[in-house]
């Protein structure tokens, strides 16, 4: 590769990694989702084990994001890992139905308040583009 094309893939990732992490921090501070955690199930004395968990989380994934490793694990070990990915899932619908909330604001402070409608189904086919690019160029259906 040459040194152009270094630096593009450095710059790419790098604001990719920007962009989620971003993403992240205000999915846990914007939210307050580790405080609304720790208060729906009244254990706010272990907000840090809670913080540290997320951080794990994050570097683990990345980590494992990067590594492309393959864990040849038993199939009883689908059980606890979906119960996880559910949760994790569960949790995030509900953060999202309580930001739902915040676009209605937001579209009346920056003067789009008649295009929340549009606004939220550019979001909507947004992410369904996104996933359907996803599945049908990136995943390999005949192995």
């Amino acid at each position: 590769m040459t040194t152009l094309k270094v630096l593009l893939v450095v710059f790419v990732g790098f604001a990719g990694g920007l962009a989620v992490g971003t993403g992240f921090v205000a999915f846990l501070v914007v939210l307050g989702v580790i405080p609304r955690l720790t208060q729906l199930t009244k254990t706010t004395k272990r907000i840090h084990a809670y913080e540290w968990s997320a951080v794990a989380g994050a570097i683990v994934g990345g980590w494992m994001s990067l590594c492309h490793s393959v864990w040849h694990l038993s199939k009883y070990w689908l059980v606890p890992i979906g119960l996880l990915h559910g949760v994790f899932i569960g949790m995030l619908a509900a953060a999202l139905t309580e930001v739902l909330n915040v676009w209605p604001i937001l579209a009346k402070r920056i003067g789009v308040d008649d295009k929340i409608v549009a606004l939220l189904m550019a979001i909507a086919f947004g992410k369904v583009a996104g996933a359907l690019f996803h599945w049908l160029y990136f995943v390999d259906y005949f192995r």
